[in-house]
This record gives structure tokens, sequence and C-alpha cells, in this order.
């Protein structure tokens, strides 16, 4: 099956050998997104639920960039150095998505890029 390369200037561009999502068949795979702003390429700062809506806003955007959105998304995977921050990024998640909710996983990691507090990736299926 082949797999395509899905990109958009409205998420931050990749910083390694990797795509912001790729399609094979109905079936996105979008990358980690961090809170970086797009336009500047810098981290955005304030708290964590500040960092997450970018976060969201760029998964979003890569959504769209693959023809859905997030209410396409199965599976979303959180990353958060720390996991007393879960409660906020879960409040901010709410604003984004609606039941029924994508099955989701949060872990707690030792380090992010970039020295971001905060990263997620998704799965999308287009039908």
């Amino acid at each position: 099956m082949p797999r395509n390369a899905i990109g958009t200037d409205r998420a931050p561009a990749a910083i390694g050998p990797y795509s912001q999502a790729v399609r094979a068949g109905d079936t996105v795979f979008l990358s980690g997104q961090i809170p970086l702003d797009p336009a500047s390429g810098e981290l955005v700062t304030g708290d964590i639920g500040a960092e997450a809506r970018r976060v969201f806003d760029n998964l979003k955007a890569v959504c769209e960039a693959a023809g859905g959105g997030l209410d396409d998304v199965v599976r979303v995977g959180i990353y958060l150095t720390d996991l007393s921050d879960f409660a906020a990024v879960n409040a901010v998640m709410a604003e984004y998505f609606q039941a029924p909710y994508p099955a989701r996983s949060t872990i707690q990691v030792a380090g992010l890029p970039r020295g971001a507090r905060v990263e997620v990736d998704a799965v999308l299926v287009l039908g």
C-alpha cells in the first residue's frame, strides 16, 4: 500500500527526518506535535494550558491538511514531562474533542524535544 506524506505550513515543520503525517489508505498517522508556533518556530511559553492549546491547534492543522478534522481522530497519545499537568491537559483536550472521544494513552516521559512539557500524536481515519 502506498504511503503519502502530509504537510502544512499551518503547523511547525518537522525538526527531523520525518513527515508531519503519513497517509496509508484511509488511515493517517500524525507525528507528535510539541507547542511550537508555526510562524516563528519558537516554543510557546506560559502555563501548560497555553502549551497544550498550541499542540492541539497544530494537530488540527495537520488533520485538515490530510482532508479530515479532529472529529476523525480515533487515537491520541499524550506525553507529559510531569503527570501533575494531567488534569490541565485533559481540560484543554475537552475543548477540542467531543464524544465519542478518541482512545488515548497518557505517559510521563523524562524529556521532550526542545524542552517542551507536552507532546501529542494521533491517528486519524478518513472515510
